[in-house]
């Protein structure tokens, strides 16, 4: 015959069906941990309280709804996104050489030279991502134009030789 339950470490309970049961503490670590948490005052105040919790999901996704659901949660976009990114990344340094051209001191030749000879890698770059974005964007709303080398290069030496 198995022995009796030792009473300090098993609990007493009716069961659904009306039965008494007899067993471990029937609170859960977790239940305590929420019990502990609500008393603590822990949920008071946070966001969406008494409100249903937003949709996150885009409708106008389509059938491609899922997809962007697991590139969003792996922290990746959509390939044509992606390009963008990197696209307005090789913009800003493009930004970042006409500025330096445009400053109150004139630049040196040594400098000149080497922002001009960055200016033309980067257009190179600026146009292979700009292709990128353009072969993978799913609408020509996502478009954008190659930049003429010929045309920045003119804009650059424009700035350095402006008058101060």
């Amino acid at each position: 015959m198995p022995d009796a339950p030792d009473p300090k470490t098993h609990v007493h309970r009716r069961g659904p069906d009306g039965r008494m049961e007899v067993g471990p503490d029937w609170e859960t670590l977790i239940d305590r941990q929420i019990r502990e948490a609500i008393g603590e005052g822990k949920f008071d105040n946070l966001p969406h309280q008494g409100e249903p919790l937003p949709d996150d999901e885009n409708p106008y996704a389509g059938e491609w709804g899922l997809a962007f659901h697991v590139l969003k949660n792996y922290g990746v976009a959509p390939p044509w996104i992606e390009a963008g990114k990197e696209a307005r990344g090789l913009f800003a340094e493009r930004e970042a050489i006409f500025a330096r051209a445009l400053a109150d001191t004139p630049p040196s030749s040594f400098v000149r030279r080497r922002d001009r000879a960055a200016l033309e890698g980067l257009v190179v770059r600026i146009n292979a991502a700009v292709a990128r974005v353009n072969a993978e964007a799913p609408t020509d709303r996502q478009y954008r134009l190659p930049l003429a080398l010929a045309d920045e290069l003119a804009r650059f030496d424009e700035a350095c030789h402006r008058p101060r």
